[in-house]
């Protein structure tokens, strides 16, 4: 029986990769802060620890500190800790046993240059803000060991707790405000980087970019989701430029409140006002497929039953 530590088996990716992983017949080390949702739990504080990997054939490595903090903040410093440090103790800990790891397409410059279908070889550098920084840093390592590398583009599904609850608590009175016109979107599905996870193991050593079969029209996407979770709202949009001079003068204020994340950024405005499509080509050579979509949790097209069972099954995420 093959043996996979999972870390951050208790986060959002990290409980459907443990969770499915059991489901198949792996004996599952759910390895962070807290007990993942099968298998036998491993303690490990990614900031401050070296974690105990004995017995792991395999280690998938989800774990990661999350968010938009303010730069120079404290949270931002724990960000680095966690995703560029905790990685470094990891590797030490995987000893030659292979790794995936987790990363993120906001490693991605940013800019016009993404208009076209964005390959593993697209420019990594002058990330936005403190997760695109921290991801870069923290996967150059994981490229330097030989492990494989995910840059999978706002995960999506059942238990995310991120995302959509940010998007919807952006509407107002009725009004959602968007940067800029409509553009084209990648997204994934959950199960979609699931199934990558695990079959990863078997692919040379190299970054992956992990995305659902087609990307989505933005203001389409949104308003499914929408739709999904009961939510009457009209979009508008706000110039892009606009909203970039609004989120560097939030982010500018922020710094008064550091502990707190500021309501709008640049990087925020950029994941929505620019067209970002994830050639996924070179996991597909290896034969990985995606196989969900985002009509699979918001019933677009599925009439009223579709979209009820669609809510019954969990949060759906874009971002």
């Amino acid at each position: 029986m093959t043996t996979i530590a999972v870390t951050g088996a208790s986060g959002f990716c990290g409980s459907h990769v443990a969770a499915t992983a059991a489901a198949r017949g792996a004996e599952v080390l759910c390895v962070g802060r807290r007990p993942g949702p099968v298998g036998r739990h491993v303690p490990w504080d990614a900031a401050r620890e070296v974690p105990d990997l004995s017995g792991a054939d395999l280690v998938v490595h989800c774990a990661a500190a999350v968010g938009d903090p303010v730069p120079g903040s404290r949270a931002a410093a724990a960000m680095r800790a966690v995703n560029v440090e905790g990685t470094a103790r990891l590797l030490r800990a995987a000893a030659g046993r292979p790794v995936v790891w987790v990363s993120s397409a906001s490693v991605y410059a940013p800019g016009p240059g993404r208009s076209r279908m964005i390959a593993e070889d697209h420019p990594v550098r002058s990330q936005l803000n403190a997760y695109g920084r921290t991801k870069a840093a923290g996967e150059a390592l994981a490229l330097a060991a030989g492990a494989v590398v995910l840059r999978p583009r706002a995960v999506y599904g059942s238990g995310d707790p991120h995302l959509v609850p940010r998007l919807l608590s952006r509407v107002r009175g009725g009004l959602l405000l968007l940067p800029g016109p409509s553009v084209r979107l990648s997204l994934t599905a959950v199960e979609n980087l699931t199934e990558a996870c695990l079959a990863a193991a078997g692919w040379p050593a190299g970054a992956y970019n992990i995305a659902d079969p087609v990307p989505y029209d933005r203001d389409q996407a949104i308003r499914a989701v929408l739709r999904a979770h009961g939510v009457r709202a009209r979009l508008r949009h706000l110039p892009a430029a606009v909203a970039r001079t609004a989120a560097n003068a939030a982010q500018t204020l922020a710094r008064l409140r550091p502990a707190t994340e500021p309501y709008l950024t640049p990087y925020a405005v950029d994941q929505l006002a620019r067209s970002v499509v994830l050639d996924v080509s070179r996991a597909r050579s290896q034969g990985w497929t995606a196989h969900r979509t985002l009509m699979d949790y918001t019933g677009s097209g599925k009439g009223d039953a579709g979209r009820s069972a669609s809510r019954r099954a969990g949060s759906s995420a874009l971002g």
